[in-house]
């Protein structure tokens, strides 16, 4: 089987230690990309060194620089634009592919050329804890329709991971790419639109660790007052006619309830919001919190112990 060509974007900002890891689980895979494009958003760490050490070695890894710091949606937008392949990869320069990503995640989607994605189990890892998402979609490689996907969000199974996800760049320029205005929830938008709209891809096995760091843009974001007015753009976007064959597909799932108490506060606050609070969305957001809760106020070991049951228990 002709596998279809895969292009690798990697924004990288002052990530020097991370690089080399992350760059030979990239380029060591089984089914090698057909191109590594490495973006540097103005690094004063020496992370330009690493990059272009690796470009000498390596013919199908591109160096780029901006001529600026321009922010990681800035940056993803122009790995986008410069990519060739017909399906992209966007892998943080702190994170790490696992042997067979490409290759798996290729032959699904050559089998099923209509998907919108592929993706697969993720480790993540913060701190002392570590726990797998989207362990609980299905229990062998397949294609899972945009109404399955809804179905497994109304049982609390399903998880796009992005750090995972090989999408066809079509469908992701359909989506509107890496909306700036969603700042760090720009990921999430994407692939969950992308998904909704064209099915996706599911391979069950863990083939990307994600490493959840203090500095990173969701962390640092997410607690900033801005949060609110992202959300409202983001629910903004579902209302409007760019998006309206899928917004339904979102509210019916109750995967709003991921952005938690300060989207259900904005739900509740807005009148014209509230078609997306349903009584599962509700439902939803209390096991949001306790998860959140376990994850952040109990100790390591017992934290860990609930993560793993709480993700084992959505296998069932």
């Amino acid at each position: 089987m002709n596998l279809p060509r895969l292009s690798v974007v990697v924004p990288n900002y002052n990530h020097a230690e991370f690089l080399p890891t992350c760059l030979n689980a990239l380029l060591n895979q089984s089914v090698p990309p057909f191109e590594v494009i490495v973006i540097d958003d103005g690094s004063t760490d020496g992370s330009l060194a690493v990059i272009e050490e690796f470009a000498a070695r390596h013919p199908n890894l591109r160096a780029v620089r901006n001529d600026r710091n321009r922010g990681v949606v800035f940056t993803l937008n122009r790995g986008l634009e410069l990519a060739r392949g017909e399906y992209v990869f966007f892998p943080a320069a702190d994170d790490e592919v696992t042997p067979g990503l490409f290759e798996k995640s290729l032959n699904l989607l050559a089998q099923h050329p209509e998907a919108g994605l592929s993706c697969t189990v993720s480790e993540w890892r913060e701190g002392d804890l570590k726990w797998h998402m989207a362990a609980g979609m299905a229990s062998r490689p397949c294609y899972l329709s945009p109404a399955e996907l809804v179905r497994l969000g109304r049982a609390r199974k399903l998880a796009i991971v992005s750090h995972s996800a090989i999408m066809r760049k079509a469908a992701l320029v359909g989506a509107g790419g890496w909306i700036p205005e969603l700042r760090w929830h720009s990921d999430w938008f994407a692939t969950y639109i992308t998904g909704f709209r064209h099915g996706l891809c599911f391979v069950p096995e863990t083939l990307s660790l994600v490493n959840i760091l203090p500095q990173s843009y969701y962390q640092s974001g997410h607690r900033k007052d801005e949060q609110r007015r992202v959300l409202r753009h983001l629910l903004e976007l579902l209302g409007s006619k760019s998006y309206a064959d899928v917004a339904p597909l979102v509210r019916d799932s109750g995967e709003l309830s991921v952005f938690t108490m300060p989207m259900l506060r904005l739900l509740w606050s807005d009148r014209k919001y509230r078609r997306f609070l349903t009584p599962r969305l509700m439902w939803r957001f209390l096991w949001r919190g306790g998860e959140l809760f376990g994850k952040r106020f109990l100790p390591p070991p017992l934290a860990r112990w609930v993560l793993n049951r709480w993700y084992r228990a959505r296998i069932a």
